[in-house]
């Protein structure tokens, strides 16, 4: 096997996810997902395509009704984008992926803001990349992006920028005016933008679109940028596998091309309940994001009356990233096995993010139940004290 595979550091968070899956005992809030299921309406979309039989190939782009669907929502959210800019894709991590495929050859230059979904690192280096990191830097508990060093960091020579934003974990968010100097420094250098931007409806300040800023704002449609999108977060649909790439026209045909050579298509059932989600938005996303500002404000001010914990709320996304004081455990995975083991909580660490978060750990407050998020504070301050969930 090539020893760019053989070398893939295994996922720290499925590390302590193994660890505790499956345990009635243990609190999990290691996966970036809520714990709600998709909305009935949905899945009767998807139930009433496979009973019409709808079970063969696609086009590799995408039904024709979900790009437009796709597109329309994305117009109204942003400024306006044509269908034939959608690639519809098996998957958020499959839009990420086939962006990066398409772009980047071994040994080009690859910058990437960091702390990030460690999928994001990991997909430049199975490819061949050189991959520089520009890290966040925490300040009382808030992360933020030195833009110096960014622009600094991105030369002629950097091929590709890829940045998650409202960012998973740290929950920091660019603005548009950073967006802005970001894309015009790109224009200069020549370097391609991938925008994850697979949060910006999990947004908690008041915005005219109801949604983070986006590179689509201040981008033209020709220019070197691409942002995919994922159906999980804010349509509650994360084993669906459904996501979509907007990028430049005169890309999607080639990008079609290689779907082919990827999964071929996404499957017609998933599609057309990613299509009734899309028109029926108003209905799913905004009490989402309510709930999700009330899971937020619920824990953060328990986390932070915790001694020890050094933490901010975040603007956007579904992450408490914290640090906790107070404990023997330097390593973050160390830490959050113990914390598996020992007190009932499953938490991801912060080092599966990137080694500057080494000491941090990342709680998914996406919980139905309000209470779950009660009782893990609880049990961590229990655990602090005593040692133990008793």
């Amino acid at each position: 096997m090539r020893s760019a595979i053989l070398q893939l550091e295994e996922s720290k968070i499925r590390e302590v996810a193994n660890a505790g899956i499956g345990r009635e005992d243990v609190l999990p809030f290691w996966f970036g997902e809520s714990d709600e299921v998709t909305p009935d309406f949905i899945r009767e979309a998807a139930i009433e395509s496979l009973r019409k039989g709808e079970t063969f190939y696609a086009h590799n782009l995408g039904l024709p009704e979900l790009r437009a669907a796709v597109a329309a929502y994305t117009s109204r959210l942003h400024r306006r984008v044509d269908a034939n800019r959608i690639a519809v894709t098996s998957g958020g991590v499959n839009a990420l992926m086939l962006a990066i495929q398409a772009l980047v050859d071994a040994g080009d230059e690859v910058v990437a803001v960091t702390p990030v979904w460690p999928n994001l690192t990991a997909q430049p280096v199975i490819l061949g990349a050189a991959l520089r990191r520009v890290s966040l830097k925490p300040r009382d508990g808030a992360w933020q992006l030195d833009m110096q060093e960014l622009l600094a960091a991105i030369t002629p020579t950097t091929r590709l920028l890829i940045v998650n934003a409202p960012n998973n974990p740290t929950g920091w968010t660019l603005t548009r005016d950073g967006q802005a100097q970001i894309l015009a420094h790109c224009r200069k250098t020549g370097t391609w933008i991938l925008a994850d931007e697979v949060y910006e409806r999990l947004y908690f300040e008041e915005t005219p679109n109801g949604c983070a800023p986006s590179f689509l704002d201040v981008a033209s449609s020709d220019d070197r940028v691409v942002v995919a999108h994922s159906f999980s977060k804010s349509f509650l649909m994360t084993g669906w596998r459904l996501g979509w790439l907007v990028m430049p026209p005169d890309m999607t045909h080639a990008m079609g091309k290689l779907i082919e050579f990827n999964t071929s298509c996404a499957s017609v059932f998933t599609q057309r309940a990613a299509q009734v989600a899309m028109e029926r938005t108003d209905e799913v996303t905004p009490r989402i994001v309510a709930h999700l500002k009330t899971c937020r404000d619920t824990l953060v001010p328990l986390l932070q009356a915790v001694p020890g914990v050094e933490l901010q709320a975040a603007k956007g996304g579904m992450y408490a990233f914290f640090k906790l004081g107070g404990t023997r455990e330097a390593d973050s995975l160390d830490l959050a096995k113990r914390l598996v083991r020992e007190a009932g909580i499953g938490l991801a660490p912060g080092n599966a993010f990137a080694p500057e978060a080494q000491g941090w750990l990342r709680w998914c407050f996406a919980s139905k139940n309000i209470a779950r998020l009660e009782e893990g504070v609880a049990r961590l301050q229990r655990w602090l004290t005593t040692g133990s969930r008793a």
